[in-house]
């Protein structure tokens, strides 16, 4: 049986390393053909050689507007269309509010929540050609916050909002959005170490639930899917 992802062709944000990257090979494994994009030419390079199949990388910061609208049209220009977005490019900034600099603040939420805008506000007259999917990678902590997480939570919970909104003003043009929530992931984001390795989901598990969300019949939309590490590490 032929993939839902045959030919198909997906732009993945944050593509060259953690979960976008391991989304990306999901998705060159199933036939399609993949742009990867991040801020690092060295690690984008790496990544194209690593991945194999039709991928390509393209160097843009997604907090920057003229980036996104140059890397989405470099993307159709080069496939002839787009089926699929992953809004992944993310970063987290862990300190209390009161120590907490404007800048950081400023840059999680410009990558964050605005990078996400810019990339589907490019992507959707593309999308609606081929009744595509837009995949925002959240996190349950936007629903559980933290303490010495106040920016990321709020971003996180700023990426649902805006899921839910978008998802109500696509759905009849046949493009259907979903939002992820992962709980901890071993991919060393925000700086930490990877130290959860024996108990918290891998990327490429959030890799697969992205895979089946594109294999959906049509006629569904799971609009927000949660997943979270069977069995964490006990408090």
């Amino acid at each position: 049986m032929a993939s839902e992802l045959a030919g198909k062709v997906a732009f993945i944000t944050g593509g060259s390393r953690g979960i976008g990257y391991a989304t990306a090979k999901a998705f060159v494994s199933q036939g399609a053909s993949v742009a990867i994009v991040g801020t690092d030419q060295g690690r984008l390079d790496a990544a194209v050689g690593e991945l194999g199949g039709t991928v390509f990388g393209v160097r843009a910061d997604v907090a920057r507007h003229e980036d996104v609208e140059r890397a989405i049209s470099t993307t159709v220009s080069r496939f002839g269309r787009l089926d699929v977005l992953v809004n992944n490019a993310g970063i987290g900034v862990y300190r209390p509010v009161a120590e907490m600099t404007v800048d950081e603040w400023d840059r999680t939420f410009a990558t964050n929540v605005n990078g996400m805008f810019y990339c589907c506000r490019a992507a959707l007259p593309h999308l609606r050609q081929h009744a595509g999917w837009i995949i925002n990678i959240s996190s349950l902590s936007s629903t559980g916050p933290f303490a010495n997480g106040a920016a990321y939570c709020a971003s996180k919970s700023a990426v649902n909002t805006f899921s839910d909104v978008l998802m109500q003003e696509v759905r009849y043009d046949g493009v259907r959005v979903a939002c992820v929530l992962p709980g901890s992931v071993n991919t060393g984001f925000g700086g930490r170490a990877n130290t959860k390795s024996e108990w918290a989901l891998q990327p490429e598990d959030v890799a697969e639930m992205i895979v089946d969300l594109v294999a959906f019949p049509p006629r569904s939309l799971p609009s927000r899917v949660e997943i979270r590490p069977a069995q964490p590490k006990k408090a």
